[in-house]
């Protein structure tokens, strides 16, 4: 190994973006809003295609401060849902705030109560200096503050963050009807805001779990069936157990993948301390500050596979056996995964990645804020995602030769390389051409998931990143590495959300939709409809209210 310091990844990667300058401010669409608890008409232009019936509903943050104390990162804000009714090609909208106990106690006290990702609640003013004092070696309580998206178990929709709690809602009226706590039913701290679904509407997710030897990671499984109309997660289970690398340091993860027959986690090298993160309070710091990055050229992210088995007794069970094969790559990050499937004896994994770890501090509320020239040079210092593919082999054995490239599939210029006889080395190849580098990259994937999930596809659709929220809506085409592109001036699209249409024969049969929203006009919102087959908008149905900029959503149909 060369004794010469090598250049950091960052670093040798920013080369290869396109600098911008002139960034327009976007602080309002970070900043605070009011709730619309009753629906409102919008007004449509264009056509909104009469065959969609449902509702799109999203999830994301819309207070970012109580009396005069401010929330630090974006993922603190408080969970604002927003429901866009469509019927007839016609839209109502309505959004209400989360009735959360985070949400409910700072408001009766009009500052900060519970402690965010990125906001460590004061020590209440009015307890005495012993009682303050005390409260510093209190153990960190975790939010229920559920503003990532809204998930779906057992038919009923809930909305979630990163923690143990979760929140039923109704749909319809977005009010409130419980708060959920995963450990209740099985022994984890939490779960992602992203599950995977089977087409019986069985529900994988992972969350991690807190023990005396350590953390693990845990495969979950929660069944379709309900036993009655109050039922929640009565039925879940942990499929799996995995000790990460170090059990002190877990690696964070936002989502992972599914195939047909693989989970598949990527353990990257963005690790929790626990022992920061106990000691937090104690040492005045937020959960966000207890984060490492240990990032070099020489950290590695590992991907570990996990078969799903079907036992077939009284009952179908599951049960998930841990592969002894060992996937690494370069040093990475990843927030969503695109979508993974099997196919002549390999796994092909596609995600969002970037060549850093230090997006998660990119959000923080300040540097959203920023303006002119210290926010120019923001954007340009940070490594931007782009979508790549992985061809994971899995038929190896003991006879599988060494230091050769495994991958024999045509037209891939990815590679896997057994080290030994239980580690591959993989590098990637890009799921682009050269000028997506001129849109910043693309986050936020969606796919046609109903019918394509887990199985091989053509089309995926994101946001482009030209900013530090999405401000492009790009259609790619896998098979030429082209792409459609949706992009006007001070317009910022959210998550595109692909809608089937009725007999729909071809993958991109249907519809986009996106809510656009803008800093530079007051209350000038729209949902965009666009054909997801030409990329060419259909209709916008315009809302006279103010919108931040959110996180996820799903479409619930009516039809």
């Amino acid at each position: 190994m060369s004794s010469k310091k090598p250049q950091t990844i960052a670093a040798a990667q920013k080369t290869n973006f396109t600098k911008v300058h002139g960034l327009p401010d976007i602080t309002p669409l970070v900043s605070s809003v009011q709730e619309t608890p009753e629906p409102i008409p919008t007004t449509v232009k264009g056509t909104i295609p009469t065959w969609i019936h449902g509702s799109l509903l999203r999830n994301g943050p819309g207070k970012f401060e109580f009396g005069n104390q401010h929330y630090n990162h974006w993922f603190d804000g408080m969970a604002l849902m927003h429901r866009f009714q469509i019927e007839d090609g016609q839209v109502t909208y309505r959004s209400r705030f989360l009735c959360s106990d985070s949400y409910t106690q700072n408001s009766e006290r009009n500052r900060i109560i519970v402690s965010e990702f990125g906001t460590l609640a004061l020590p209440d003013p009015c307890k005495n200096f012993f009682q303050r004092f005390l409260s510093r070696f209190e153990m960190p309580k975790p939010t229920d503050n559920a503003s990532v998206n809204f998930v779906k178990y057992k038919g009923d929709y809930y909305v979630s963050t990163e923690t143990n709690y979760m929140h039923r809602v109704d749909p319809d009226t977005l009010e409130s009807k419980q708060k959920v706590d995963w450990s209740k039913f099985i022994a984890v701290n939490g779960a992602t805001a992203h599950p995977h679904f089977d087409p019986d509407g069985t529900a994988y997710n992972m969350g991690n779990s807190y023990r005396n030897k350590g953390a693990f990671y845990n495969i979950i499984r929660v069944p379709p069936e309900r036993d009655g109309p109050e039922d929640t997660l009565e039925g879940a289970k942990i499929l799996c157990s995995i000790a990460p690398r170090d059990k002190s340091k877990p690696s964070y993860y936002h989502s992972f993948g599914m195939s047909e027959n693989y989970v598949v986690f990527i353990e990257q090298p963005i690790k929790m301390d626990l022992f920061k993160t106990v000691t937090g309070r104690l040492r005045g710091k937020s959960l966000n500050e207890g984060m490492d990055f240990p990032w070099s050229p020489y950290e590695t992210s590992r991907q570990l596979f996990f078969r799903r088995l079907l036992h077939f007794n009284q009952l179908i069970c599951i049960s998930l056996q841990e592969m002894p094969v060992k996937y690494y790559t370069k040093a990475l990050s990843t927030f969503h995964q695109i979508n993974a499937f099997e196919q002549d004896g390999f796994l092909m994994l596609d995600m969002c990645c970037s060549d850093d770890g230090q997006s998660i501090n990119n959000f923080l509320i300040q540097n959203l804020r920023q303006s002119g020239e210290a926010l120019d040079e923001m954007y340009n210092t940070m490594s931007r995602p782009f979508p790549r593919r992985f061809v994971l082999p899995l038929n190896i054995t003991s006879e599988t030769l060494l230091e050769q490239n495994l991958n024999t599939r045509p037209d891939s210029t990815a590679t896997a390389v057994c080290r030994t006889k239980n580690q591959v080395f993989c590098t990637f190849e890009d799921l682009h051409g050269e000028d997506l580098k001129d849109y910043g990259g693309l986050e936020f994937p969606h796919i046609n998931y109903a019918r394509y999930n887990t199985k091989p596809y053509r089309y995926y659709y994101g946001c482009g990143f030209r900013h530090l929220v999405g401000d492009s809506l790009i259609k790619m085409d896998l098979e030429s590495k082209k792409f459609k592109v949706w992009r006007q001036p001070d317009l910022y699209p959210s998550e595109p959300v692909f809608i089937l249409s009725p007999n729909a024969v071809e993958e991109d049969d249907g519809v986009i939709l996106s809510v656009i929203i803008t800093p530079v006009k007051d209350k000038s919102t729209f949902l965009l409809v666009l054909d997801a087959k030409t990329f060419e908008e259909l209709g916008r149905a315009e809302v006279p209210v103010n919108i931040p900029y959110g996180f996820h959503g799903v479409f619930n149909s009516s039809a």
